[in-house]
């Protein structure tokens, strides 16, 4: 055995648990490797710059990713909107919705329109357009009387399987050109930016207030 290979990994756990931050980094084996990952990616000295519009009279990197995520959202749900075209699903959320149930299950209503990250007043309406058409079905709570547990049926199973073809071509484009490992590096960067804001979003604060919650709670880790 390399001992000294197995003292070094030891000592950076021990640095793991004393530098953790838990919102960042989860206290299991994937934590631990975006931890190290980040250790490697931050560490370089004269990290490559990107270029972009309006750099030089001082838009800042932070309007940058904002719009550039917009961008992409934008783009991600006309491929979607191609994919659903000539089925009997009216928008993206619809497919989403079922293909959530079918993966974690059946689920609350507040559950499945929390885990799309929707209002209630939305997500319901996708609920009731989903239940018309027989795709899913409500039963009450064994847990909470006053709740009905949604599941998926087996027309809503049919209707995921027709369109699944077009649905995995459209999310391999909006991947585009990236490489494997580039696709790795997006997938670990969006999700240390899911971890920032879902427990934020979760909370619920009244929108004239929210801008001025977070940045106080958050300023430390606000670059």
């Amino acid at each position: 055995m390399n001992y000294k290979l197995f003292k070094d990994v030891v000592d950076l756990l021990e640095d793991f648990n004393r530098h953790r931050k838990p919102k960042e980094y989860k206290d299991d084996i994937n934590g631990f490797k975006m931890w190290i990952s980040d250790q490697v990616t931050g560490g370089k000295q004269n990290p490559e710059q990107p270029q972009w519009e309006g750099k030089e009279s001082g838009r800042s990197p932070e309007s940058v990713i904002s719009t550039l995520l917009v961008h992409l959202n934008r783009y991600a749900r006309t491929y979607s909107k191609a994919a659903l075209h000539g089925s009997d699903f009216s928008t993206q959320e619809e497919f989403i919705y079922l293909i959530n149930l079918r993966a974690f299950g059946p689920m609350s209503k507040m559950e499945l329109i929390k885990k799309n990250i929707q209002e209630k007043p939305v997500g319901m309406q996708i609920i009731d357009r989903l239940l018309n058409h027989g795709w899913i079905k409500q039963t009450d709570s064994m847990a909470d009387k006053r709740s009905k547990v949604i599941s998926l049926t087996k027309a809503g199973i049919n209707a995921l399987e027709r369109q699944m073809g077009k649905i995995r071509t459209a999310t391999k484009i909006v991947a585009g050109d990236l490489s494997q490992a580039e696709k790795m590096e997006l997938i670990r960067l969006l999700h240390k930016l899911d971890r920032f804001h879902h427990p934020i979003y979760c909370r619920n604060v009244e929108s004239a207030q929210l801008l001025e919650v977070v940045e106080s709670e958050y300023s430390t880790q606000l670059q």
